[in-house]
C-alpha cells in the first residue's frame, strides 16, 4: 500500500481542490448544482483516485487510478476555462488555476511512469 498523502502531487491537488471550492462559492445560484458541482467533483476526484489506487496492492491498478486522476484534472482544466469565458472566474485567477492543473497533470504523468 502506497502512502499517497506524502506525495507532493497529493498535497498540491488538495490545495487545488480547496481553491476550486473557494472559486465556485461565488458562482451564480443557478450553477450550484451544475457547473460548480461538477468542478468540485473533478477537483476532489484527483486525490480520491490517488487514494483509492494507493490502497490497492497492485502497481497495475495503481497506475490505472493515476490515469483516472489525470482525466479528472483534464476535465477540471476545461471547466475552469469555460468558467473564465462565461465570466464566473476572473481571467488571472483562472489562468493561475489552469497553470496549477497542468503542473499537477505533469506530476501525475511522472508518478505513473515511475511505477513499474
Amino acid at each position: 500500500m502506497n502512502n499517497v498523502k506524502n506525495l507532493n502531487v497529493y498535497k498540491r491537488a488538495h490545495l487545488l481542490a480547496l481553491e476550486i471550492y473557494k472559486a465556485t462559492s461565488k458562482f451564480p445560484r443557478e450553477e450550484i448544482y451544475a457547473l460548480a458541482s461538477q468542478m468540485r467533483r473533478s477537483a476532489y476526484s484527483i486525490n480520491s483516485n490517488l487514494s483509492e489506487g494507493g490502497a490497492i496492492d497492485s502497481n497495475k491498478e495503481y497506475k490505472h487510478f493515476i490515469g483516472i486522476a489525470k482525466g479528472s484534472a483534464a476535465e477540471l482544466e476545461y471547466q475552469v476555462l469555460l468558467s473564465k469565458d462565461i465570466g464566473y472566474i476572473d481571467g488571472d485567477m483562472a489562468d493561475k488555476i489552469i497553470n496549477e492543473i497542468q503542473q499537477i497533470i505533469n506530476m501525475l504523468v511522472g508518478l505513473q511512469k515511475s511505477i513499474v
